[in-house]
């Protein structure tokens, strides 16, 4: 499907501020519902599904998000379905929301992630499991996150000459975004002497080159065309497209959170590659490319990804994200500003929560309402991140 055929409206947009609150992610969630739902003007028992996306951090009610959020609602008949896919959860949700639409099994669908995270980095659930390459990652090699997000830095200074300095402007330019951002947890813009003098936590990156982990909650009201227009919004912000694919045999490139690639002695890498391909499914569904975006929003887990990103949407070719970053392209009043909202280098990552943030962005952005930050005559954007285990996430939206 592609085109309008595949097309539903965001009727709302809520979020929860990002932070470290120390309360529960049921507490967040319904706060970002309760604000999607006002900006769509609809009342809670207006809606059909609710669609959650799960966080391993909340116990079992983080495992069952959809009807944990149900619940924290008010029970109301509506139907229910829980999703999991690492940092693609959200993405995930609002794809099956947008399927749940399209088959005529649900009008209006609420799609809500949320996460209170752990202070520090990331680490694997608990137990013992040898047959899980999350915990083995850790178990064997000690790599946290960061590790990885050192070695994808250090492949980019290897292949295309990025240089520390090349990284530090990258959280230069998405700080000063996120200082317009009331729902960002850092608002305070940044120096590169600042990111420079931060202390070093995976060679070459620094603190600063490196998102942090956060309390949040963001949420959509989805709908059918039908059903906006019958509520008199004529010129919704539209989903067009949603991308979930995984890698292609063989994979060449080390992810996380694998400690080894496949063997590409026999049989040659695909091409694009996993995250170029997740951005060239989104476009040939959405019927759009990258020359017709007004914006991206990305995942930053640190400020060399971001780059590596750029090339991935199509934004420039392969190794030239950087420069594309030194030409002022992808700042805002830029040609194609990537992460407006200030990115996971302004709000952390919510792990749940991160993708529908992106759409809400995406969202306001293409209404014209996103302040100090707006990019001037938004029409089209692309979000795009990825989950552990080979979760694409992208979605286009459009108006």
């Amino acid at each position: 499907m592609n085109g309008r055929d595949g097309d539903v409206a965001v009727l709302g947009a809520g979020m929860h501020p990002w932070g470290k609150w120390g309360r529960g992610f049921v507490e967040y969630g319904r706060v970002a519902a309760r604000a999607a739902l006002d900006d769509a003007g609809l009342s809670w028992t207006e809606v059909d599904s609710v669609v959650g996306a799960d966080t391993v951090r909340g116990g079992y009610p983080g495992y069952v998000s959809g009807a944990t959020f149900a619940q924290a609602l008010g029970w109301q008949g509506a139907t229910v379905t829980s999703v999991y896919a690492a940092c693609a959860a959200g993405a995930q949700a609002i794809g099956a929301a947008r399927a749940q639409i399209l088959a005529g099994l649900a009008e209006v669908a609420l799609v809500v992630g949320a996460d209170a995270a752990p202070k520090g980095f990331f680490a694997p659930a608990r137990g013992e499991r040898p047959d899980d390459p999350d915990w083995l990652r850790f178990r064997v090699l000690g790599a946290t996150n960061p590790a990885y997000f050192g070695l994808f830095a250090r492949r980019r200074m290897a292949r295309y000459g990025d240089t520390v300095e090349d990284f530090a402007q990258v959280k230069v330019k998405n700080a000063a975004a996120g200082s317009n951002n009331p729902h960002a947890r850092y608002r305070t813009p940044v120096s590169a002497a600042e990111v420079a003098a931060s202390p070093v936590v995976a060679d070459p990156l620094r603190l600063l080159d490196i998102c942090a982990t956060s309390d949040g909650a963001a949420a959509l009201v989805l709908c059918s065309m039908r059903y906006a227009r019958r509520r008199g919004v004529t010129d919704p912000v539209r989903i067009r497209a949603v991308s979930t694919v995984t890698p292609t045999y063989p994979r060449a490139v080390l992810d996380l959170p694998d400690i080894a690639t496949d063997s590409a002695a026999t049989v040659e890498p695909a091409v694009p590659g996993f995250r170029s391909s997740i951005a060239a499914a989104a476009y040939e569904e959405a019927g759009l490319g990258p020359r017709d975006l007004s914006l991206a929003e990305v995942y930053d887990l640190s400020t060399a990804l971001e780059l590596e990103w750029y090339e991935d949407l199509g934004l420039c070719a392969p190794g030239e994200g950087a420069a594309l970053l030194r030409s002022g392209a992808t700042t805002l009043g830029g040609r194609i500003p990537v992460n407006p909202s200030g990115g996971l280098s302004s709000f952390g990552e919510a792990v749940p929560a991160q993708a529908i943030a992106q759409v809400c962005e995406a969202t306001w952005q293409l209404r014209g309402t996103a302040g100090p930050r707006q990019v001037a005559g938004a029409r089209a954007a692309i979000t795009a991140n990825q989950g552990l285990f080979g979760h694409g996430s992208a979605v286009v939206t459009i108006r």
